[in-house]
Parts: C-alpha cells; sequence; structure tokens
C-alpha cells in the first residue's frame, strides 16, 4: 500500500533502488532535500516497511553458482504439514535464492543457483530427496540472461 508516499518518497524508493550504496548526503542531492530531512524520510521508510532490506547484488559467475535451474515442486498430497514442512526445509537450503508458493500443476517454485548440472543434481538427489512429502518435480534451466532486475515499479500514480 503506498497512500502513505508523497513524491520525494518515491524518489528516494528510485533512488535506493538504483544505487542502494549512496550516502545520505548523496541521496538528498539527488532528491533536492537537505541529509536531515532525507535520513529521517528513510528512517520511516524502513520502520513502515517499505525498505525491507538493503543488500548487495553478486557475480554469479565470479562465485561459480552460475548454472540456474528454475524448479517446479509438487507436494505428495496437499495438507499443511506437507507444505510447512517444504517451506521449512527451503530456508535452510543455501542455494535456493528464491521460492514462491504458486498455483497451477505445481505448488512452489524455486531458482536454483549451482556450479554445475552434477552439482545440481546433486542437491536433486540428497537434498530434495530427502523430502518425503515431495510428489513430483520439474526443472528448467536458464540458457542465458535476458533481463536481471531486483527493481519494483514506483510509480506516483499508484499512490491512494
Amino acid at each position: 500500500m503506498t497512500s502513505g508516499l508523497d513524491n520525494t518518497d518515491i524518489l528516494i524508493l528510485k533512488a535506493l533502488q538504483e544505487d542502494a550504496s549512496l550516502t545520505n548526503r548523496q541521496l538528498a542531492a539527488k532528491v533536492h532535500l537537505s541529509p536531515t530531512p532525507v535520513y529521517e524520510r528513510v528512517k520511516r521508510l524502513k520502520e513502515e516497511g517499505y525498505i525491507k532490506g538493503i543488500c548487495a547484488i553478486l557475480d554469479v559467475e565470479k562465485l561459480n553458482c552460475a548454472f540456474v535451474a528454475f524448479c517446479y515442486l509438487k507436494m505428495k498430497q496437499h495438507s499443511f504439514d506437507n507444505a510447512t514442512k517444504i517451506m521449512a526445509a527451503v530456508q535452510q537450503m543455501d542455494e535456493v535464492g528464491e521460492c514462491y508458493n504458486i498455483s497451477g500443476e505445481y505448488d512452489f517454485l524455486m531458482k536454483v543457483y549451482v556450479a554445475s548440472m552434477k552439482e545440481y543434481q546433486q542437491f536433486v538427489l540428497r537434498i530434495l530427496g530427502e523430502l518425503d512429502c515431495i510428489g513430483g518435480l520439474n526443472s528448467c534451466f536458464v540458457m542465458g540472461e535476458v533481463k536481471s532486475s531486483h527493481s519494483v515499479p514506483i510509480a506516483a500514480h499508484r499512490l491512494g
């Protein structure tokens, strides 16, 4: 919900999405305010949950985890216990960068980062294979990245 945001808040959020390493002074210059009000606004945006965290975007090639797979999981049986087991297990899997509970033929979609097909095979057999609540799995592999953005579309017309 963006009803509590004004145009300056939106400018701040857009600037931080582009470069979260901006100093408070640099951010203030970008939004044409002095540093103190910008600091207070950023603090409020964090407290109100508009800014959930600040992180670095890492190079998967340099970190040897550029083999990316999308893994669709189906529960053996739809139950609260099975869903809870899968969600808890995924939280412990370092290879999983993102996981969504989805609608359709499958119940979960995971984005998995590993070094190779062999490592993905080991992930499927040794880690996912241990979860007795999984009834099916389908994988597809990234051949090339077309767009990778961690930005959320923010627009003044969405206010209210």
